[in-house]
């Protein structure tokens, strides 16, 4: 396995929301929108259970002001996805017991087996409905993060602080490029090997179109200076809110994040080993040579 460091987790265990009040300190809790917040993942029996035995919704959940438990996000292609749940839904209740808080509905589910189906009360809007869910496994949380990013629209970067002039303001001013996305950390030493693989890949293909950017969620002036100290061979950022970190839902460092020219995801690449350059190599030169 490649090596990877995971962001370290400073949130409740059987936490699955992330507030609105969503601060600067809170920012290393990424992994909450990814491990725990897709339903089914932590909860008394279940967390020594092998991810092929865990049953699993695929949504990431959040508290509501009003009544239930709001989707903050459903993981495309998984048991949520597929019974037609949305964004922006609300869970009134699951096999006719109320859920008021995500961890209601995590240790419900967790105490399911794979193939049971669930009956989840929902509100839309001002309509109330009924979806029944057929939980399936739980996949290994990469393979998550994959199905949930590759093949569709690469999430925009938002409230990011360029370590230097060259961070540009918005995603979508690079189309026509192929973008190579690195999230890393100046603590995290698999990612200073990534970032020298992904600086020779810049060299080599810059000129042909490729650009590559690096995402932190440490604070500006600590990621401006490692970035002078280390002479970072790509621009970076700071994501100091973690606004952008959370829309990829990365939860291990490095992750690399392959975007085509039209702005899909076509790749995702996480932790690092020997294999991984000549891999992206070989993806980068694809896409490239894409209309």
């Amino acid at each position: 396995m490649a090596p990877l460091v995971r962001l370290p987790a400073r949130v409740n265990p059987v936490g699955v929301s992330w507030p609105r009040s969503f601060r600067a300190r809170d920012a290393v809790a990424i992994v909450a929108a990814v491990v725990l917040a897709v339903t089914g993942l932590l909860a008394h029996d279940a967390a020594a259970q092998p991810s092929t035995h865990r049953p699993w919704l695929g949504v990431v959940l959040e508290r509501d002001r009003t009544a239930g438990v709001r989707v903050a996000h459903v993981i495309r292609g998984s048991p949520a996805d597929k019974a037609g749940l949305r964004e922006g839904d609300r869970i009134l209740s699951l096999d006719a017991r109320p859920m008021a808080e995500g961890r209601d509905i995590v240790d419900n589910v967790a105490s399911r087996q794979v193939g049971d189906s669930v009956d989840l009360a929902i509100a839309r809007a001002d309509e109330r409905r009924a979806v029944r869910v057929l939980l399936s496994s739980m996949p290994p949380p990469d393979d998550i993060l994959r199905m949930d990013l590759v093949g569709a629209a690469a999430p925009p970067w938002t409230d990011v602080a360029s370590a230097g002039s060259e961070f540009p303001a918005a995603l979508a001013t690079l189309r026509g490029r192929v973008v190579l996305l690195d999230f890393w950390a100046t603590w995290c030493g698999p990612c200073r090997l990534m970032a020298s693989k992904l600086g020779a890949l810049r060299a080599r293909y810059g000129a042909q179109g490729l650009s590559v950017f690096g995402l932190s969620t440490e604070e500006p002036q600590r990621v401006a200076a490692f970035a002078r100290q280390t002479a970072m061979p790509y621009p970076v950022a700071s994501d100091q809110n973690a606004e952008t970190t959370r829309s990829y839902g990365v939860a291990n460092l490095p992750t690399v994040v392959l975007i085509d020219k039209h702005g899909v995801v076509r790749d995702v690449a996480i932790g690092y080993d020997d294999s991984l350059a000549p891999r992206l190599d070989s993806a980068v030169r694809q896409l490239l040579a894409e209309p």
